[in-house]
């Protein structure tokens, strides 16, 4: 997936001042479990149980013969306590030990073939501890064929499962989700080697923007093009180039270090930095590896994991529902616009999605073929006030168009896109990038969510002409994101949608 060029689309406007100087450094914030971590560990207990399922059939097959129910069999082995109880135990060994061995995790930092043999290994581990314990507590009743194929299958299933999670991590990654924007601080030998890791290695799920240098006097180590700007400029360029992640990749005083967490706390970033440069803040740290670099963290952000798997969720639920129960609505819809109309039924235009990525944006068409083409002429007729284009009497649009905007029936394609992740149900709305040329720098706030079909200034102020309102309504919404919100912006809009204010 493409990204829109933000050099390109706002000019460099250098921070006024350094950075100053504030009080001691706040509390370390050390890795948390990610959801992703949580959805893995659930996918292992999921091939478990159907290893379980399948071992039981074949063992108890061959121990007590096919005639046998599985329940009563199972049951008259051993008590059905102290199954669960075994059970128990080879879970936990082998979330325990997968997890010692890093096969939980946001992103992929090694090869397929070490993360299978990992995964290998845990199995046979969670199964020797298994064997240990049904060893010490004498347990003789349960036939040994049961244990040999759960162990083997959970083995099998479970290298299956992190191969799919390694595709879909990959896929992600290739269509600009789930990937980090990364700036390193200090263009050292230490930093271009991160920087060739990074670019050489889609796997880690990083882009990388930049260097930023400790000052401007720093920046011939580096060619122009590379160099984000200096480090009193890093609040600015945080915004403008939506970075995640800061990797430290040279010394630099500890009022500085303070003065960065401070900064990465305010602009929502990471910060990573090479051991051995501040070894004496970083003590009790977890050790992480950016692909074949040890990194430790001095600041994480606080993400709402549970909330933003849940509107996801929704999302998914509420496009598929949409798309199907629309279906028949979608063919008339496209029979009426082609009826009255040469031309596709479909339009599809770029727009600026969440951290300036470009993705393909899906409506019906409800202007005449080659509509882009006349706006210039009718800039003078704007009835928007700053960079916003809308007139209430367009004369590019059809009659099918008016009243497919008046009931938003336009937009009915775009739960498309909300399947595929590019946007969400509720969010600011997909500029284009035409209007992204013109932001400043506080603008770029409402691209660091997904686009949404509908949003708060949908429902509070669609008929204000005001681009300064949209947009504070839109940071309004990034600001004080809930599910709750989401939902009561939702239900104002269907409300909308059914008086047929839409357009």
């Amino acid at each position: 997936m493409a990204t829109v060029s933000l050099d390109s689309l706002s000019k460099h406007k250098p921070l006024p001042g350094r950075i100053s100087s504030q009080s001691a450094a706040r509390g370390r914030s050390t890795s948390r479990p990610t959801l992703t971590t949580f959805l893995m560990m659930a996918s292992d207990v999921l091939c478990v149980m159907i290893a379980l399922t399948i071992s039981v059939n074949l063992g108890l097959e061959r121990f007590l013969g096919p005639a046998a129910g599985v329940h009563s069999a199972m049951s008259a082995v051993m008590p059905l306590s102290w199954q669960f109880g075994y059970l128990a135990c080879f879970l936990v060994a082998l979330l325990t030990v997968s997890h010692h061995q890093g096969l939980y995790g946001h992103t992929l930092m090694y090869s397929g073939l070490y993360e299978q043999r990992r995964t290998v290994q845990s199995g046979l581990i969670a199964g020797l501890l298994l064997c240990g314990a049904m060893y010490v507590m004498k347990n003789t009743a349960t036939p040994r064929s049961v244990v040999v194929y759960l162990i083997c299958l959970t083995i099998v299933f479970c290298c299956i499962s992190r191969a799919c999670w390694r595709y879909l991590m990959f896929r992600r990654y290739e269509r600009g989700l789930n990937s980090r924007n990364v700036v390193i601080l200090g263009a050292t030998g230490i930093g271009m080697a991160l920087y060739r890791q990074i670019s050489s290695n889609r796997h880690l799920g990083r882009v990388f923007k930049g260097f930023v240098q400790l000052s401007d006097n720093n920046r011939e180590s580096v060619s122009p093009e590379m160099c984000l700007g200096a480090l009193d400029q890093l609040r600015y360029l945080a915004r403008q180039h939506f970075i995640d992640e800061l990797i430290i990749a040279e010394s630099c005083s500890m009022a500085i270090v303070r003065d960065l967490v401070d900064i990465a706390r305010d602009a929502g970033m990471e910060i990573l930095v090479v051991p051995g440069f501040y070894d004496g803040i970083t003590p009790e740290a977890p050790m992480e590896y950016l692909g074949d670099f040890p990194v430790v963290s001095l600041h994480r952000r606080d993400e709402k994991v549970v909330a933003v798997f849940m509107k996801r969720v929704l999302d998914v639920v509420l496009s598929i529902a949409a798309l199907l129960v629309s279906l028949p609505l979608i063919i008339v819809i496209a029979a009426a616009i082609k009826y009255e109309s040469n031309g596709p039924a479909f339009y599809v235009s770029d727009r600026v999605g969440r951290k300036g990525r470009i993705f393909r944006c899906f409506k019906f068409r409800t202007m005449v073929v080659g509509a882009d083409k006349l706006k210039d002429s009718l800039k003078t007729q704007n009835e928007r006030v700053g960079i916003l284009f809308k007139m209430k009497n367009d004369p590019r649009v059809t009659r099918v168009g008016k009243f497919l905007r008046k009931y938003s029936l336009d937009e009915i394609p775009q739960f498309l896109n909300v399947l595929r992740g590019e946007m969400s149900m509720v969010g600011p709305r997909p500029p284009i990038a035409s209007e992204v040329e013109k932001y400043a720098s506080e603008h770029f706030r409402r691209l660091e969510v997904p686009p949404g079909l509908t949003g708060l200034w949908q429902v509070r102020a669609r008929q204000d002409p005001s681009f300064e309102r949209y947009v504070a309504l839109d940071l309004a919404y990034v600001e004080n994101w809930s599910l709750w919100l989401d939902v009561k912006i939702m239900v104002r809009t269907a409300d909308a949608v059914l008086r047929g204010t839409g357009a």
